[in-house]
């Protein structure tokens, strides 16, 4: 009797059967990524990972199609890029077919941002930038241009979603594309205050413990980015990236530039960093100029 043969390892199955590979969409770039291996085989974890990226770039890939035509072509600012996945694939898939367009990928570790650079000129990706920076400085580079069309950020940690905000205010984006993840100022500063709260108010036990004050701040962040959002002129949606089971970094906030800045937006989020003890937060994070009382503003 002939000797039963081993399957394959079950951790590794063909890319062919597990992704949905686009023409011309470059195999060389998912290995050098590590999505795939050399024999073009993909593990569980990889393929996890690739969803994540795959199903932001279908947001993102809508939001690039709505722009008004331009000679330049689209530009788009992806902080935190880390590795650059998503930077990476959103060229392979969007940019590399539309001959122009530029990609700018802000990271703070040096040795992420070289590899980068050496993987975009191996596939001659030449409208790459990768900038050693954080996203506060990245504002102020020359290295970036005035206007940024889109602005990513998908899970830069902590305050960096609030510089990223901060950032496509100032490049006047038309959309920023938003996933936060450790949210941790806020956490801090309810718990500073938190003897102080539960004298003033009830509403202090929904962070009295620990474990709740991290929640209630990771929570409370993203609230307070959406109304500042709005304050500013932005239509906002928030909805999952992909299912729990995937990621719990999982909430997705898309901004769009209406130019209809919502007096009573500004009003909530007023109240709302009021009633938390976090009034301080309107001369650092959520900063209101005289113009959001206005309800209509004309989009520059």
């Amino acid at each position: 009797m002939a000797k039963h043969q081993p399957s394959a390892a079950p951790h590794l199955q063909d890319a062919s059967s597990q992704l949905d590979l686009r023409p011309g969409q470059s195999i060389e770039l998912l290995k050098a990524l590590h999505i795939l291996t050399r024999d073009g085989k993909i593990n569980q974890d990889s393929r996890r990972k690739l969803k994540q990226v795959y199903h932001l770039f279908q947001f993102i890939e809508k939001l690039l199609k709505e722009l008004p035509a331009s000679e330049q072509g689209p530009t788009l600012a992806d902080h935190g890029a880390g590795k650059s996945y998503l930077g990476f694939i959103i060229y392979d898939l969007f940019f590399k077919g539309l001959d122009k367009g530029s990609i700018y990928g802000i990271e703070t570790r040096s040795e992420l941002v070289a590899s980068s650079q050496v993987l975009a000129q191996r596939l001659g990706f030449d409208r790459m930038t990768f900038l050693n920076l954080s996203v506060a400085e990245s504002a102020h580079s020359d290295a970036l241009p005035d206007q940024i069309d889109v602005v990513t950020a998908l899970h830069a940690c902590d305050t960096a979603t609030d510089d990223a905000i901060a950032f496509g205010l100032q490049k006047k984006a038309k959309y920023m594309v938003l996933v936060p993840c450790c949210q941790a100022e806020l956490a801090r500063a309810l718990n500073q205050n938190k003897a102080l709260n539960l004298q003033r108010t009830p509403l202090a036990e929904l962070w009295r413990h620990p474990l709740h004050t991290r929640e209630m701040g990771s929570q409370l962040t993203n609230v307070l980015r959406c109304l500042y959002l709005e304050a500013m002129g932005y239509h906002v949606t928030v909805t999952e990236l992909v299912g729990w089971e995937h990621s719990m970094k999982n909430e997705l906030i898309l901004a769009k530039y209406t130019g209809q800045k919502k007096r009573n937006s500004a009003e909530r989020l007023q109240a709302l960093l009021h009633e938390f003890g976090l009034e301080t937060l309107l001369d650092t994070r959520f900063t209101l100029s005289v113009d959001n009382s206005l309800d209509n503003q004309k989009t520059p």
